[in-house]
């Protein structure tokens, strides 16, 4: 399974996004216009498009995204998406990967909010303003609307094919009404973010922080294997700030290639996070041994307690795979 990284523009616009379409954060299509061609919910998925030359199905030519018919009574197509959780939209790219002689000459995004989701109760707010699309690219897109959203209509002229949309932005969670109870601080759906890592050889990142266990061996972190001396690491930004009771670190799948024993540091981070002095964050969780394909809860007494974190820092030695990381604890 090969998981899509935002393009090398999107990584530079500022670490520490979600994308909001991810379907691991719950969001799916709510409707569509047409998708003869080629399901919308594709366009949804956390993998690169591909493309192979000889599928087809009983409409035609099989495309990895979203594809409509060719329309012919005017108009135009339009996908409707509910996001799983509410955030602001910072950056949008709409990727036209594969689609050469059937994307669409351009595009534009709205954006509203729902509390039940009701579609006939919606504002909708310009995201994207009309847009030329090219061929087979990436269109990485500034937004114009800054506000909590959690329906999103993309709309293209007059037809075609979207391979994927990406909408990274920021969660935004009433933390108000949990300020009393344990809760998953680096939560995906929270909105834990994973802001660096020296090595993600194999694996989706963002699966360690998503819900449920992973279902195969694909759905986590995993590095190479290392050959020279030191640590693997990744570094994490919770969802709020918070005070860690529990920590939870599960080797799903991983039996063979799990590592050998993890620690964990951590910092509150005032003004902006650079990975690079993470080494440097006091320790939250000594040295602790791990075991192939299983759950490992770490209980407050192993956990130091110097006050409230908002970023950590999880390191494995010396490499291998894990599946799920979970950081529990009250919010600030």
């Amino acid at each position: 399974m090969d998981i899509e990284t935002p393009p090398t523009e999107a990584r530079r616009y500022g670490l520490g996004l979600v994308n909001l379409a991810s379907p691991r954060m719950g969001t799916k299509i709510h409707s569509v216009s047409d998708d003869f061609f080629a399901e919308a919910p594709r366009m949804l998925q956390d993998t690169i498009p591909v493309f192979v030359p000889d599928k087809f199905d009983d409409n035609g030519k099989w495309m990895d995204g979203w594809e409509s018919s060719r329309r012919r009574q005017g108009g135009h197509d339009w996908c409707i998406i509910s996001l799983g959780e509410p955030g602001v939209i910072k950056l949008v790219d709409i990727n036209t990967a594969h689609f050469t002689g059937n994307y669409p000459p351009g595009a534009m995004v709205e954006v509203g909010y729902s509390l039940d989701g009701d579609i006939n109760k919606v504002e909708w707010h310009t995201l994207i303003e009309h847009v030329n699309l090219g061929p087979d690219a990436h269109h990485l897109l500034e937004s114009k609307y800054l506000s909590t959203v959690n329906l999103v209509r993309l709309n293209i002229f007059p037809d075609g094919g979207v391979a994927r949309l990406r909408l990274f932005g920021d969660v935004q969670r009433d933390w108000a009404n949990q300020k009393n109870d344990i809760v998953e601080l680096s939560a995906l759906r929270a909105g834990g973010t994973v802001l660096g890592y020296n090595d993600a050889h194999y694996g989706d990142v963002n699966a360690l922080l998503s819900e449920g266990r992973g279902l195969t061996m694909g759905d986590g972190w995993e590095t190479r294997r290392r050959r020279e001396p030191g640590n693997d690491w990744i570094v994490v930004q919770l969802g709020t700030s918070g005070f860690v009771d529990e920590i939870e670190i599960d080797t799903a799948h991983f039996k063979g290639n799990f590592p050998d024993k993890c620690s964990i540091q951590a910092a509150l981070v005032e003004k902006g996070f650079d990975v690079n002095s993470a080494e440097n964050w006091k320790e939250l969780m000594p040295k602790q041994s791990l075991s192939a394909d299983a759950i490992h809860k770490f209980k407050k007494e192993i956990v130091n307690d110097f006050g409230p974190v908002n970023a950590i820092r999880l390191n494995i030695y010396p490499d291998g795979g894990v599946s799920r990381l979970r950081i529990f604890g009250k919010a600030l």
